[in-house]
């Protein structure tokens, strides 16, 4: 019989709340040899919590049979799921998540509103039975902490992480500056879009665009999104106007001739997105897999915060399902960037050509480049793309879920007849043969810790291989920390067997 887990009343939260009022109920183990009677407290699907002359308890289902009046339907429990935090997100992804969640486990889904949110339930078809109830309301993040916290939520969905709770990156986004349809001006640098938004700017015309005066809107300075933002930027936005959710904020900018605004991309709805490029000229494009491979400098995580508790099964069944392709696909249905790894033809790139021969530094020798571009041709590029903290040799968060992904895909073989390159790029401080060296060093760091997680590889694929190209493709601007640390970089590229 497996393990009977003794614990205090304030774990009461690890479990969903019963839908009837606590009842009596005997629980026996399978061999009959101890039973405890109590107050049915709560079950989750996998454990009861009952109170007993002993105090709270927590028993594991599959050790006990339950006899009484207060035994829950075990063939289908009701899970209660409870998630709040930032609005936007909210209503253009949960609910699509779900319904993709229940169509693969062949359940309906019906969507009621409330007040703010929203209300999903989950049901069996064949006996109409309802599984699950999930429900969403809007919360600053204060809020939707303390409500966490005090286990009146089992999720927060949320653009930033919370100290002290586990996260799930689930979706990405783009930040890009919106205007109205009818603003002329063709783009705006990142240091330009900075002014703007603390204030330094207050005509279109200091930007070249029209005389008209600048008018800055934002969402409600409580609201996640913007809290969000505003620590991306280091400082709050200046706005003059304000609003209480991403779609009005959307609406308002696209009918004001003199508004200007940063919000997602996948809620920019019929704002016109203002194109951005760095204090070199650099295009900074928000496609896919630019913000995949964090090559545009202005992507931001959505996330599920977690407490530290056990959540209800299937909760732990719906984050288990996100990393699952149906889960990606309505994520990038929803407008958002999923987390499935993109492959471009190099070819497809014009614009990092471009940047080669523009960008390069002055000793940076020709043969280097036709190296580079022959190497390209016929070459494509994942979006899974490694970096490391700044001044050090670890990689960084997102690049170590990145190499536990890869090392996924070469232990399923999905790259076999395919040559595979790690590719090291550096920023252009310094010598460019020591910068060469440094990429390749990197590159090989890669491929060391890669080693270490791949224990098997199917017939006919190959580890990667190295190469490096030092500061000769870069893809921002040196003259700032930001573009430095894109352009220090290592990439996966995929080229035909031999070729």
């Amino acid at each position: 019989m497996r393990i009977w887990h003794l614990c205090a009343a304030i774990f009461a939260a690890l479990f969903v709340p019963l839908m009837a009022a606590a009842q009596d109920v005997s629980l026996t183990s399978r061999d009959g040899a101890l039973t405890l009677d109590g107050t049915l407290m709560g079950f989750d699907g996998e454990f009861y919590r009952i109170e007993t002359r002993y105090g709270l308890l927590t028993v594991d289902a599959q050790g006990v049979i339950c006899t009484g009046p207060g035994c829950p339907d075990l063939t289908a429990p009701l899970a209660v799921i409870r998630i709040v935090g930032d609005q936007g997100a909210g209503r253009a992804l949960v609910p699509s998540l779900f319904r993709a969640f229940a169509a693969e486990r062949g359940l309906e889904v019906a969507e009621t509103a409330e007040a703010g949110g929203f209300r999903l339930e989950l049901t069996e078809p064949a006996e109409g039975r309802t599984l699950a109830r999930i429900s969403f309301a809007p919360l600053s993040p204060d809020r939707a902490r303390a409500e966490l916290m005090a286990a009146r939520a089992e999720l927060i969905l949320s653009p930033h992480p919370e100290p002290g709770l586990g996260e799930r990156t689930i979706a990405l986004d783009a930040l890009v500056p919106v205007v109205a349809t009818d603003n002329p001006l063709p783009a705006i640098a990142t240091a330009d879009l900075a002014r703007v938004l603390a204030g330094d700017v207050t005509n279109w015309a200091e930007l070249g665009g029209p005389d008209m005066p600048v008018v800055v809107h934002a969402l409600d300075q409580a609201a996640a999104f913007q809290q969000a933002l505003d620590t991306r930027l280091g400082r709050p936005v200046r706005a003059e106007v304000r609003h209480g959710d991403t779609a009005t904020l959307a609406q308002a900018v696209a009918r004001d001739p003199y508004g200007v605004a940063m919000i997602g991309r996948a809620e920019a709805a019929e704002a016109r997105v203002l194109p951005l490029t760095d204090s070199c000229g650099f295009p900074l494009l928000p496609d896919a897999l630019s913000v995949k491979a964090e090559d545009y400098p202005l992507a931001l995580p959505i996330r599920f915060l977690t407490p530290r508790r056990r959540l209800p099964l299937m909760a732990r069944e719906f984050l288990d399902f996100l990393s699952m392709p149906a889960a990606q696909a309505a994520i990038a249905a929803a407008g958002y960037v999923d987390r499935a790894p993109e492959r471009r033809p190099m070819t497809a790139d014009g614009l990092r050509l471009i940047n080669a021969v523009r960008g390069v530094g002055e000793d940076v020798a020709l043969a280097d480049l036709k190296a580079l571009v022959e190497m390209m041709a016929g070459a494509d590029r994942l979006s899974l793309t490694f970096r490391f903290t700044d001044g050090s040799s670890t990689l960084d968060g997102p690049s170590r879920d990145n190499l536990a992904d890869l090392a996924r895909m070469l232990e399923a073989g999905l790259f076999t007849g395919e040559d595979m390159l790690l590719v090291g790029f550096s920023d252009g401080s310094g010598d460019a043969r020591a910068n060469r060296d440094l990429s390749r060093a990197r590159a090989d760091a890669v491929l060391q810790a890669l080693s270490g997680l791949v224990e098997d590889l199917p017939e006919g694929q190959e580890m990667p291989r190295v190469a490096a190209f030092g500061e000769t493709s870069p893809m921002a601007c040196d003259t700032t920390a930001g573009g430095r640390r894109i352009n220090r970089r290592v990439e996966v590229w995929l080229r035909p067997h031999g070729g």
